[in-house]
């Protein structure tokens, strides 16, 4: 073991592809969804079928599940509320993307309402930004343009032929 081992350890980074203002827009977007979630669930409670308030129920829930995985300072009284958003923070994009787009379709199943399209539908779009994040960055034109070019380059090797004819 050499000295430059020792003396330089390797920073810890939180890398998932996703930049700054992404991962606030996506917390954004939860918190949102959260908001829309626990107003509309709290509606559908408001009935006597109890399918629509079974659905109501689960819309409640969403909220509170958003706000402890997105905002955890938003129930700063609940104790295990910041063990839980430290282990949300850990899952990757599409992990993420799966439990919130299959936790805002649930309710849709349940009671198909107006409400509940609306209620969930940011919800819905929050699992959808960690869901193209999850795909990463764009790439460049360039690097596209220089990729296509060895592939061409590759396709004129094999047929044996270099201006284009057969």
């Amino acid at each position: 073991m050499n000295s430059d081992e020792v003396a330089a350890p390797k920073p810890v980074t939180d890398d998932d592809g996703m930049s700054w203002w992404y991962r606030w827009l996506c917390k954004i977007a939860g918190v949102l969804g959260g908001v829309s979630c626990a107003i509309s669930g709290v509606w559908m409670c408001v009935t006597v079928n109890p399918l629509n308030i079974a659905a109501g129920v689960w819309m409640v829930l969403n909220a509170f599940v958003l706000f402890l995985c997105e905002v955890p300072f938003c129930c700063q009284f609940i104790e295990f509320a910041n063990a839980v958003a430290a282990r949300a923070d850990k899952f990757k994009p599409w992990q993420k993307a799966f439990f919130y787009c299959g936790m805002a379709l649930f309710p849709i199943f349940l009671s198909f309402s107006i409400t509940t399209l609306f209620g969930n539908a940011i919800a819905f779009a929050t699992g959808v930004l960690y869901g193209l994040a999850s795909l990463g960055k764009k790439g460049d034109a360039v690097s596209y343009a220089r990729l296509n070019h060895e592939k061409q380059g590759d396709e004129e090797k094999m047929t044996g032929t270099t201006d284009g004819s057969i």
